[in-house]
């Protein structure tokens, strides 16, 4: 380009002949002359070389394999070329290095001039309208042990305020309990919530908008009154701003949150929920960048619907109490009061917990554990059955859990003959009294070195026996001279009706 504009300076401006102007710019009469020519200024083209494929040809394709491959994966997980190039010495390339540098950095610049996907429409929600829902996956050390979670993110659309919890798997309860929380944080209900197409939401995916939802899923949307709506296949930039939250939360409060050690989930759940909230005070409004997301969800929380008592979000399962006591749920097995066995239960599956409920309407709530082929017993399921087989009680699996006072009771116990009997009477206290009372008594019996059924019930007798208030009794007589106490006055009673009866002897 510069030597065109000097040509076109000499010969237009100076008027100095073509042939002069060629040989002062050392360039060719024809060329200088097929230039001027043209009747504005152009960047003269020049056609590419052929030239063959090199010593890398039969190669290119396999490295250019490996370059794609490793920008999808993590920046410290990728090979230098260093490292690409030793790859390809090993199948077999006879040449330097230098080639490949070459190709690398050339496919790393048509990578980033390439196009980055498709264009997106801005969206924008009125107050109140709507809130986004997502699950992601997280890593997190709870009770010693690193637990793989599913975080739900629930995030209004106007004011961005947001909210995390965490569960150990995207079950219907969890989603269920997901929501009661987020909606209890934000004090109301959106009129919309937009989801992508999850299993427990949507049971088939249709043509465009729609969808088969899940009858448990619209029960919660019709219980909170907000309309459910789904996204279009691959299409979660429709829920873009909870998409967006999933990541930033991740660098943030989640980052946290993994580095830290937790007791129970419980704990967790109730850090980040006013981790969450206290990040509105602080994160800038994206679109109001002179208010915090605290600010503007004090304007949307006027226009929310209010919030219902939390949603019932059990999933119902029918389970046969096996002869043991004992019911079969997700590879566990949790014991039932014994008066069940062989009965067809209802399994009543919460979040956090199991509710059984017998054919008769009686219910237990039993802890739910998230674990796999385990037995979890409560000895006081087993308290009548014990009634009519004591000698059980030696070998038992569930009272291996009762409380250490039982324990040392039932070992003194177990030394004599009768003792099974004699533990199965104290154990059936347990129903009458209460554990508590049973648990002072069997103290108090161990302390004093006399254990014995009888020494133990009579204890519980004193413990459950009402106290006497001995009130004052009010007269109008005064006492000139108070009583005192003197033993010698007894002493002359005794000695006095000793002599009484010597003389009716007499």
């Amino acid at each position: 380009m510069s030597t065109l504009s000097k040509l076109r300076r000499l010969v237009l401006r100076d008027g100095i002949s073509i042939r002069e102007a060629s040989n002062r710019l050392g360039i060719s009469r024809n060329t200088a002359k097929k230039w001027l020519e043209q009747p504005e200024m152009v960047e003269p083209r020049y056609p590419k070389r052929a030239s063959g494929p090199g010593i890398l040809g039969p190669f290119e394709e396999v490295l250019a394999q490996w370059l794609k491959s490793d920008s999808h994966r993590n920046k410290r997980e990728r090979r230098g070329t260093k490292a690409l190039f030793e790859g390809l010495r090993a199948l077999g390339y006879p040449g330097s290095r230098g080639p490949v540098y070459t190709f690398a950095l050339r496919w790393r610049k048509e990578q980033d001039l390439a196009a980055k996907g498709q264009g997106y429409v801005p969206m924008h929600f009125d107050m109140g309208e709507a809130f986004q829902f997502d699950w992601s996956t997280e890593y997190a050390f709870i009770g010693g042990l690193r637990r793989r979670l599913d975080l739900a993110h629930t995030k209004l659309a106007a004011s961005r305020a947001f909210v995390l919890s965490a569960y150990y798997n995207q079950a219907h309860e969890m989603l269920f309990e997901a929501h009661a929380r987020a909606f209890a944080v934000f004090g109301g209900v959106t009129k919309r919530g937009i989801y992508d197409n999850m299993k427990t939401a949507v049971d088939k995916v249709g043509d465009g908008k729609k969808r088969t939802i899940n009858a448990r899923f619209e029960t919660m949307t019709g219980h909170y009154l907000f309309d459910p709506e789904f996204c279009n296949r691959a299409a979660g930039w429709e829920k873009g701003i909870v998409e967006k939250n999933v990541q930033d939360r991740r660098r943030g409060i989640w980052r946290e949150a993994s580095e830290r050690r937790w007791n129970s989930l419980e704990e967790l759940n109730a850090w980040l929920q006013k981790a969450c909230v206290d990040a509105w005070e602080h994160l800038q409004h994206p679109e109001w960048v002179h208010m915090t997301v605290a600010d503007v969800y004090q304007d949307e929380r006027l226009r929310l619907m209010p919030n219902p008592r939390p949603f019932d979000g059990y999933i119902e399962h029918p389970a046969r109490v096996s002869s043991t006591s004992l019911i079969n749920f997700q590879r566990n097995r949790y014991s039932v009061p014994c008066e069940w066995v062989n009965a067809m239960v209802s399994v009543r599956v919460y979040h956090d917990h199991l509710m059984v409920v017998s054919p008769e309407g009686e219910f237990i709530r039993l802890k739910r554990c998230f674990e796999r082929d385990q037995t979890l017993y409560d000895w006081t399921h087993y308290i009548a059955l014990i009634e009519r087989k004591p000698g059980a009680l030696r070998n038992g699996a569930p009272f291996r859990t009762m409380p250490e006072p039982l324990r040392q009771l039932q070992d003194q116990l177990l030394r004599h003959s009768g003792g099974d009997r004699v533990m199965a009477q104290v154990l059936n206290a347990v129903t009458l009294h209460g554990l508590e009372a049973v648990l002072v008594a069997v103290e108090l019996a161990l302390q004093s070195g006399r254990v014995s059924a009888e020494h133990i019930l009579n204890v519980l007798s004193r413990l459950k026996e009402p106290s006497r208030n001995n009130e004052p009794v009010h007269t109008h007589l005064n006492l000139s001279r108070p009583s005192q106490a003197n033993v010698d006055r007894y002493d002359r009673l005794r000695s006095q009706q000793w002599s009484d009866q010597e003389m009716n002897d007499a």
